[in-house]
């Protein structure tokens, strides 16, 4: 891929300031000197620029999909770990383009593809629906258990402390896992961090999350649906892109050096690559205390991609229960009972 944008660096980067252009335009930055009708023209080629830009990104990530699909040795050789030089610069590859504009225009080429596809045959958007919100519930389903560990986990600590005074605690069948008890009061916080993130999703589906209502509730099923719409897009996936920025660097930075960066280019990370070797963050807040939080990293990036993708099934049933009208709210809705009494269940949310 870097390869081809070198070769072509004069077509992709006299459009890549076209949306700056176009801002400046907006907020009336016009040269100084300029009459009204040159600064009309240098707006409208700003705007001609980045529909340019946008287009040939667009054009690019379809290209961009079918190299990594046909070449995955050049980002996911790192996956068999021998310490060559071929590992590293994959790896500093997998780091680059996982926070990359063209792993934004992949996924977003991917997205149009099948959306066009659903709006042409709608039972297969509702088969998307029930995929990604099948996919939500399972996740959060099984993880939803970490609260449970959590709880018997923490009454362990209390019972071993406060009856037998031991400072170390073993637990395991065959293998037993020692730490001091410290470390088990500490490793709380990391069920409870599963709990937020991957079943952050699951929640949503159930209708479990707490919305404070001002105007939705006031107006008609038609209006809520486009409600849904817009903040799916305009909301969730914006939020969702911007903490995975924010994340997948600071994933990576506690996990390799030297220390990649959202500002380093491709060519500057294969140099990095050179002197590239795993050094995963295992610093606890005590000297016996937790020291996995490079797991954290781990959930936020997580419940980043699970936003995402939950944003999609989220805008493509509203779609549908607009176009298909109030008989088809909750269609195929997998959602939790506790059976006979499921009507107190219901209230409590």
């Amino acid at each position: 891929m870097e390869e081809d944008a070198a070769n072509a660096g004069g077509f992709w980067s006299s459009y890549e300031n076209g949306f700056t252009q176009w801002l400046e335009r907006l907020q009336g930055h016009a040269p100084e000197g300029s009459d009204p009708l040159s600064a009309a023209t240098t707006f409208l080629s700003a705007l001609w620029n980045t529909f340019v830009w946008l287009f040939a990104n667009i054009a690019e990530a379809i290209y961009n999909i079918f190299f990594a699909v046909t070449h995955p040795n050049v980002w996911l050789d790192w996956l068999s770990w021998a310490n060559t030089s071929e590992d590293k610069e994959s790896l500093m590859r997998f780091i680059y383009y996982g926070g990359s504009h063209e792993l934004f225009f992949a996924i977003f080429v991917l997205f149009l593809t099948l959306t066009t596809v659903a709006l042409l045959h709608r039972p297969f958007m509702w088969g998307c629906v029930r995929v990604l919100e099948g996919f939500a519930n399972s996740i959060g389903r099984t993880f939803a258990w970490a609260g449970l560990l959590m709880v018997l986990v923490q009454i362990m600590i209390i019972f071993m402390q406060r009856v037998f005074a031991v400072s170390e605690l073993s637990i395991g069948l065959g293998i037993a896992m020692t730490f001091d008890v410290s470390w088990w009061a500490e490793s709380l916080k990391l069920y409870n961090a599963m709990i937020v993130c991957l079943c952050v999703t699951y929640t949503f589906v159930q209708g479990g999350h707490v919305r404070v209502d001002l105007v939705y509730s006031a107006v008609g099923h038609r209006t809520k649906r486009i409600i849904d719409m817009i903040g799916s897009l305009v909301f969730m996936v914006p939020a969702a892109i911007l903490t995975w920025m924010y994340g997948w660097y600071f994933l990576w930075r506690h996990l390799v050096v030297p220390n990649p960066s959202a500002s380093d280019s491709l060519e500057r990370l294969l140099n990095k690559a050179r002197a590239l070797r795993w050094n995963v963050e295992t610093i606890g807040f005590s000297p016996n205390g937790f020291n996995a939080y490079f797991l954290f990293k781990v959930l936020l990036v997580t419940f980043t991609a699970l936003v995402l993708l939950h944003s999609v099934a989220f805008f493509y049933r509203s779609y549908l229960e607009l176009v298909e009208g109030e008989e088809s709210i909750d269609k195929y809705l997998d959602k939790d009972s506790l059976g006979e009494d499921e009507e107190a269940y219901e209230g409590t949310h």
